[in-house]
């Protein structure tokens, strides 16, 4: 089975292409064994977690990689225990390719308990077998009260829909702003860029604060608040835009936006596009900023219209040229092109439970992106906030990064809010 374009594309953009998902769980660690029947329970019918990836046959331009189903496949034999704490097993991980002998995907059960005292089962998978959505719907199946799930072949192909009539325009300017210059984060004058991770608990009471902003507004979802204090935390690090390398060069942000529809909400693989975006580095105040990416997060319908009517075909080119896929794969993984990947969702099933132990929180893991670059997801689940960030620029940016939010969150909150004020919106 041929890889599409945009698996192809994970695949030849040069990088490790490792995401993952972190579950954490008071008590002691899970017992191997139980987690393995689980995972033979819940997933063993899912055929997309069979997949082992083929090289190109022939010419690599030409032919592509294929799909095949492993012979024999056990998904419990994908789960193994480790001694690694979470962090730096997050941080080996996306660093990291996983190896293609075997279907690309791994469920690590953690023995080492974090400072809490917690015990995390961590999944790990290449983008080009499962993107960030995927990764949330295999460990909600995994949960004592989910539906074990039917075997998905045919039917877990993606739904026709029909494409958007869109002016052409429209489709002009969206291709405009994919191919607008901007510029990646400022690097160390001595040594070279590296990888690192940091996972950064936010106060929930700071949460809750920040995202009845702005006052009088209808307040804040997860993903507003999240550029907004992510481009005051890069002018907290690096200083306004005029003192970066390239001056007033706008510093840009994707936002994956999910194309599945309620029809086949649960379907794995990749599912996504991104939208590209600005971030309000030099906005003058913490609300500003907010209501900066407000404006401009309220514009993703229209442009996901012009995202669903271009993709087909260019899907259907990288397809029939599977190189034409990594080209465009390469560009677009550009600091330059798409500096900063920021994202966030809530976990909605609360309570869950796994072999009977309530779920304490999720920790995300992006991808790595290549140097000058950071990525961000913020996950709430029930009263705890988790940031992760991934970066590739100077020693420890992560760290940096991500204490400069929770520092950015907290002068949100602390603006004047009346009572009564409208209350954060999904």
């Amino acid at each position: 089975m041929r890889l599409t374009a945009i698996e192809e594309g994970h695949l030849r953009n040069g990088l490790p292409g490792t995401i993952g998902i972190a579950a954490v769980f008071p008590g002691r660690p899970f017992e191997p064994a139980e987690v393995r029947s689980r995972v033979r329970d819940r997933w063993g019918a899912l055929e997309r977690m069979s997949r082992v990836l083929l090289p190109p046959a022939g010419s690599a331009a030409l032919s592509g990689h294929r799909w095949a189903e492993a012979r024999s496949f056990d998904p419990g034999a994908q789960v193994t225990d480790t001694d690694q704490d979470l962090e730096s097993l997050l941080a080996e991980g996306v660093s990291h390719p996983l190896p293609a002998e075997r279907p690309l995907w791994r469920l690590l059960v953690t023995r080492a308990a974090d400072p809490a005292g917690d015990h995390a089962l961590v999944l790990l998978a290449d983008h080009a077998l499962l993107d960030g959505r995927s990764l949330e719907t295999l460990f909600r199946l995994l949960m004592d009260d989910a539906v074990p799930p039917a075997p998905q072949g045919a039917a877990a192909q993606p739904l026709a829909t029909a494409r958007p009539r869109v002016r052409p325009a429209v489709v002009g300017r969206e291709l405009r702003r994919i191919g607008a210059v901007g510029q990646p984060l400022p690097t160390a004058s001595s040594g070279e860029p590296r990888p690192s991770v940091a996972v950064v608990g936010l106060d929930p009471q700071v949460m809750r604060a920040a995202r009845r902003q702005p006052a009088g507004g209808r307040g804040a979802t997860l993903n507003e608040l999240l550029l907004s204090t992510y481009a005051g935390a890069l002018r907290a690090c690096y200083g306004p835009l005029s003192s970066w390398p390239r001056g007033s060069t706008p510093f840009y942000a994707t936002v994956p936006v999910d194309l599945r529809t309620r029809h086949d909400a649960q379907r794995l693989g990749n599912g996504v596009t991104a939208l590209r975006i600005p971030l309000p580095v030099d906005g003058d105040a913490p609300v500003a900023r907010l209501q900066a990416c407000q404006d401009m997060v309220a514009a993703f319908p229209r442009r996901l219209d012009a995202h669903r009517a271009i993709l087909p075909t260019l899907q259907a080119a990288a397809r029939t040229v599977p190189s034409l896929a990594g080209v465009m794969a390469r560009s677009l993984a550009r600091p330059e092109a798409t500096t900063s990947l920021c994202t966030a969702f809530k976990w909605r099933d609360n309570p869950s439970r796994l072999l009977g132990r309530p779920l304490s929180r999720i920790v995300p893991l992006p991808q790595l992106s290549p140097p000058g670059t950071a990525n961000l997801c913020l996950v709430h689940t029930a009263d705890t906030y988790t940031l992760t960030v991934v970066s590739h620029a100077r020693a420890g940016a992560a760290g940096m990064i991500g204490d400069a939010v929770a520092q950015e969150l907290k002068a949100v909150a602390a603006c004047d809010v009346p009572a009564g004020s409208a209350g954060p919106s999904w």
